[in-house]
């Protein structure tokens, strides 16, 4: 699919988020791009979509309620005519150790990583059916797709996150051969906010490229998942490797 005069709605658009928005407005596809709280994420990259002379709308959405959802999307094919791509970032990442762990903490994560991103695929599905065409892209993890928990006390993180893994494979065999349903699985990308620089090298020393990946190797991902047209049902590490170790 050319994104070229298509539209994009982008849920979670903070940090990689605003990299893959600008990578998207770059090659002429309008956004609609969904917060619940991080307003000013979502207008700066509209803003920057402007600019680059496409269409852009922020909505406000809470990712775990139905009805909102719906609207959103409803609201996204009215002001832009159309919806043909849906990148499902939206997610959480914390820590919930197992002796802690509650029926609460635990749903909190599934819901934010994979309910979230099934609610988005099955409200805008028909909107892309009804353009003849669509993608849909989920965000897992390297350490689901991979098979390797890897860190003790992100348990619920990380059965969300083969969740979501498990629904790509899923939507892409319900939703064929109209639209292609895909996942990244980032690796080590961007330094979480807090992280100490002897915890960073040690993320570097066990990533066999040696660095950060940067947000910009995660919009080249959704650009090829995008403009692919005989990929579907996959997960695509992007992790410089870190799943070898």
């Amino acid at each position: 699919m050319d994104p070229k005069g298509k539209v994009a709605l982008v849920t979670g658009g903070a940090r990689i988020g605003q990299a893959v928005a600008q990578e998207l407005a770059r090659h002429g596809c309008s956004l609609a791009l969904i917060w619940r709280e991080s307003r000013a994420p979502a207008e700066a990259s509209a803003a920057e979509a402007r600019a680059a002379g496409v269409r852009a709308v922020t909505l406000q959405a809470d990712a775990l309620v139905e009805t909102q959802v719906g609207a959103a999307v409803d609201k996204a094919a009215r002001e832009l005519g159309r919806i043909d791509i849906l990148i499902n970032m939206a997610s959480t990442y914390q820590s919930a150790p197992l002796a802690a762990l509650g029926s609460l903490a635990w749903a909190e994560a599934v819901d934010s990583n994979a309910r979230s991103a099934f609610l988005f695929s099955v409200k805008t599905a028909p909107h892309m059916r009804k353009a003849g065409s669509g993608r849909i892209i989920n965000f897992s993890d390297w350490t689901a797709v991979s098979g390797r928990p890897r860190y003790t006390g992100y348990t619920p993180y990380y059965v969300a996150k083969a969740a979501v893994a498990g629904m790509t494979e899923s939507l892409a065999l319900e939703l064929a051969p109209d639209i292609l349903v895909n996942a990244i699985a980032p690796g080590p990308i961007l330094p979480p906010p807090g992280l100490s620089a002897d915890d960073s090298d040690k993320v570097i020393a066990a990533t066999p490229l040696r660095r950060w990946g940067g947000a910009e190797e995660i919009a080249k991902a959704v650009l090829f998942l995008v403009q692919t047209e005989f990929v579907t049902g996959e997960c695509l590490r992007v992790d410089g490797g870190r799943h070898l170790y």
